[in-house]
């Protein structure tokens, strides 16, 4: 697995929207879920083995939400920005160019109709699992 930082208008945005909600379907074919906000690293964590206490973090909140890796192949941290992962690079890129896209359009969705609430989980569920997983239909090799 191999992971992607990348540089971000609409995902360091979305910190403030802390998690990303899964509006609709585009998001839901590629995140199961809603996109975490980690915290932000203390000053400890920072002074020491910056990079690697970031990693850490990262584990240690998808365990602790217990968020499948690879069904939610993306994070954003405060006062940093996102992260995105894949079996291989061009994945870990691929998802990170989702990953702002589906900021972008959460940010605009809430800019637009403040009370939307997220996607329902059967629809969220349809759109994920017709992609993911051992009964995978929709857009197979």
């Amino acid at each position: 697995m191999l992971c992607w930082e990348k540089s971000s208008t609409f995902g360091v945005k979305s910190i403030d929207i802390d998690p990303i909600p899964c509006y609709g379907t585009t998001h839901a074919d590629y995140f199961y879920g809603e996109i975490p906000c980690v915290r932000c690293l203390t000053k400890e964590e920072i002074n020491s083995a910056y990079e690697e206490n970031t990693g850490h973090l990262i584990v240690s909140e998808f365990k602790r939400m217990k968020k499948d890796v690879m069904a939610v192949p993306a994070v954003l941290c405060k006062n940093h920005g996102p992260f995105s992962w894949g079996k291989d690079a061009k994945e870990a890129i691929h998802n990170a160019v989702v990953l702002e896209e589906v900021a972008k359009m959460a940010y605009r969705t809430e800019l637009i109709h403040p009370q939307v609430a997220p996607a329902p989980q059967e629809l969220q569920d349809k759109h994920y699992f017709r992609k993911h997983g051992a009964n995978a239909y929709y857009g197979q090799n």
